[in-house]
């Protein structure tokens, strides 16, 4: 049993779920921003438009910006002149008439609009009474669907709010406003510490399900205009954007690679794979320029972790011995889908001690076929003397240098063009390394 209907190898893995009416959208420009470093004007609109790449056509809906600085302003203004439908350009603000303003002279249509929730944020940062504090975001909500803009309100540390005192309050009034403005009031609910859980059984208010449940079911706020926004504190983000899809909501609140406050955010590609399993291949998302996104990154400084997934320089090598033989007799044994089919990024091994003879052969044969593994051209391989001869030059080099754990790239290269040089010349055409 395969379960090929799950697992198709060609594409990513599928997810069932009765809540296909789900986006991913962006904070890179904002939250990203914000916990890695600043960006200049040129760097944000590289950012918009490899955004816009791989998900344009629909499936990354809106990305948020900030609006403080000149240079923020000038952004916002560089991605309108663009004119790209998506991922939509949208105003991230506090929920203040003077921060309104500005959304307002930036000509967007749209805001995000913070509104702590939890006794935390209220009490000890705002220094206001959870009362004052409601009737300030609605005051400002009120004030900005006047004005003919679209507002999302964030649910700020929802995880640490008390779901009856903090949380209904705002989220029914709102849903108010949304009636008597006839427009939709969207509510986003930030897990800003990390803190929630994706299990149904956790009560209110670190559970996930049982607070989209909630707010759903008490406030009466469709799932369609919930969005949830996660940090990675405790390891659980991926978790909990996931359950919150498959409990109703519609948008997933993500950045690039997962840049943001303290641990990060959600990484929006990982998602995008995710999208995808769920949706299937409509379109909607380019994951091939997953890679691209890694590139850009890059170039500006970050470091992608080695075991980053996806696109750490680990997420699709092997170094075991008995994984490679797994590889080499049929390559879904190891993957869990093709990458060089669904993210054009070839699956790799890194060679050591105990890789053996097939190590060789595999590394030869995915550099000659472009990353694909043929079977029948391994076995050929590992008969071939020259693979004898290259595997005897990596033992004497770890008998050399016992602190040695495995050969990069760049080093197994040198040893197989002594007895492959063809190599050399198909891995450049090819564009693998």
């Amino acid at each position: 049993m395969l379960y090929e209907d799950l697992f198709p190898f060609t594409h990513p893995p599928r997810l069932n779920s009765r809540n296909t009416n789900i986006v991913v959208t962006d904070t890179t420009l904002r939250d990203g921003q914000q916990g890695w470093r600043s960006f200049t004007v040129d760097e944000g609109l590289k950012i918009y438009e490899v955004l816009a790449k791989l998900g344009g056509s629909g499936a990354i809906e809106t990305t948020e910006l900030f609006l403080y600085t000149h240079k923020d302003r000038k952004l916002v203004s560089k991605i309108k002149e663009l004119g790209f439908k998506y991922p939509k350009p949208v105003a991230w603000i506090r929920a203040s008439f003077s921060d309104l303003k500005l959304v307002k002279d930036a000509g967007l249509d749209k805001a995000v609009i913070l509104s702590s929730i939890s006794d935390y944020q209220i009490y000890f940062k705002l220094g206001m009474s959870r009362e004052s504090a409601i009737e300030k975001y609605v005051r400002v909500v009120e004030e900005a669907l006047k004005s003919g803009i679209e507002v999302m309100s964030t649910l700020e540390d929802f995880t640490r709010a008390d779901p009856e005192k903090n949380v209904l309050p705002l989220a029914r009034r709102l849903m108010k406003l949304s009636e008597r403005y006839g427009v939709p009031v969207r509510i986003k609910l930030a897990d800003t510490l990390g803190l929630g859980l994706p299990f149904p059984d956790v009560p209110p208010p670190r559970g996930v399900p049982a607070v989209l449940k909630y707010i759903m079911e008490e406030a009466g706020v469709p799932g369609g205009w919930i969005e949830f926004h996660g940090h990675n504190d405790l390891g659980l983000v991926v978790a909990n954007h996931l359950v919150a899809w498959l409990y109703g909501a519609r948008s997933s609140n993500c950045t690039l690679l997962g840049i943001g406050e303290r641990a990060g955010n959600c990484p929006l590609e990982v998602m995008l794979v995710h999208y995808v399993g769920i949706r299937g291949d409509d379109g909607t998302a380019n994951l091939r320029a997953i890679k691209d996104a890694a590139e850009l990154l890059k170039s500006m400084g970050f470091r992608v972790p080695e075991f980053h997934p996806l696109l750490g320089e680990n997420a699709f090598r092997t170094k075991a011995g008995i994984h490679i033989d797994g590889l080499i007799k049929n390559p879904k044994v190891y993957l869990p889908f093709n990458p060089v089919e669904v993210l054009g990024v070839p699956y790799t091994i890194s060679i050591n001690p105990y890789s053996g003879k097939s190590a060789i052969a595999l590394w030869v044969a995915t550099r000659l076929d472009g990353g694909r593994v043929d079977p029948q051209r391994i076995k050929e391989l590992k008969k071939d003397p020259r693979v004898e001869k290259a595997y005897s030059d990596v033992l004497k080099l770890f008998q050399e240098d016992s602190l040695r754990t495995s050969l990069n790239d760049e080093e197994v290269l040198e040893i197989i063009i002594k007895y492959f040089p063809e190599v050399r010349d198909t891995a450049v055409r090819n564009g693998v390394s």
